[in-house]
């Protein structure tokens, strides 16, 4: 049953709720310089064009995330994962969004089981069980697209490492056959139908357009996504627009690439076989218990 004191304290605290957030809208804030400079930079421009599109018809989570993007300010939402978001290609307002209505979520599915108990029949909990339990349940949503997006970003980026190592052999390949820098790299995106080749193409279509060289639009997007394997491929195919000899240099990289991730995937082999072992060795344990046991009762009880 609810109580008189606990009615008197629920009611303090949307007070003392109301009066915060009143202080925090109308006190004075000071602007942080990065979060300025990022609104009027011209990335800020696009993303505000794609958030308007979306706006008119998008899901609810864009629509959501655009409405909490021009509601609270940038420090609400702690460290973004714009890298992996960028690699994702998740709009950063659709992920916004997603956190928003997890939060929402978690807060309304405690109070909501407490009154089907309560019609229920079954016991009154505690005021403080179910506003807890909300403001729990609401973190740990609020923060669970965090650990999706990074997780997709991992593997995306060990796929990502697998088909450039192949995309790295087709470039040397269209070089030894006397292609010049920029012509056999576009030559070798169009060769894969992998989302990796597709990406890269579409980088250096934008860079052609825009007059940029291209090891430098792969620079730009091994920064943009967090790619150091893009990056060090930029490097060897600057030196080649340089005049250096550059097929040796890829077929290395290549070479030390697949290296890498075979060593990665003995690695994981080697500690799923420990974790395996691990079980059967307590299972040996047992079945000497089970074969000593027998003995051990008859010493003790022929003494």
């Amino acid at each position: 049953m609810t109580t008189g004191l606990q009615i008197a304290l629920l009611g303090g605290a949307l007070v003392g709720l109301g009066i915060g957030l009143l202080v925090w809208r109308l006190a004075p804030s000071r602007p942080d310089v990065t979060d300025v400079v990022r609104r009027y930079s011209q990335e800020a421009a696009k993303e505000r064009a794609t958030m308007q599109a979306d706006l008119v018809a998008g899901d609810r989570y864009e629509r959501v995330g655009v409405w909490a993007i021009k509601r609270f300010p940038a420090a609400a939402w702690g460290r973004t994962p714009t890298k992996e978001l960028a690699l994702l290609r998740i709009p950063v307002h659709r992920y916004y969004g997603k956190k928003v209505l997890y939060g929402v979520v978690g807060l309304v599915i405690p109070p909501v089981l407490t009154l089907l108990l309560a019609v229920a029949g079954g016991p009154a909990l505690p005021f403080t069980i179910p506003t807890v339990a909300s403001l729990g349940l609401a973190v740990v949503l609020f923060v669970s697209p965090d650990i999706d997006v990074r997780t997709e970003a991992k593997h995306a980026r060990i796929d990502f490492a697998r088909a450039l190592s192949a995309y790295i052999d087709l470039v040397a390949l269209e070089r030894l056959s006397g292609a010049g820098s920029r012509q056999s790299m576009e030559s070798a995106a169009e060769i894969g139908d992998s989302w990796v080749f597709r990406r890269i193409g579409e980088e250096l279509q934008r860079s052609r357009w825009n007059g940029v060289a291209p090891w430098d639009a792969l620079q730009h997007l091994a920064d943009e996504l967090g790619l150091p394997e893009l990056d060090d491929l930029a490097d060897v195919m600057r030196m080649s627009g340089e005049g250096s000899q550059v097929y040796d240099n890829l077929r290395a990289r290549s070479a030390a690439m697949r290296a890498a991730m075979l060593n990665a995937e003995r690695g994981k082999a080697n500690a799923m076989s420990e974790r395996i072992n691990m079980p059967m060795s307590l299972l040996g344990v047992v079945f000497m218990v089970i074969l000593v046991t027998p003995a051990l009762l008859n010493v003790m009880g022929g003494i």
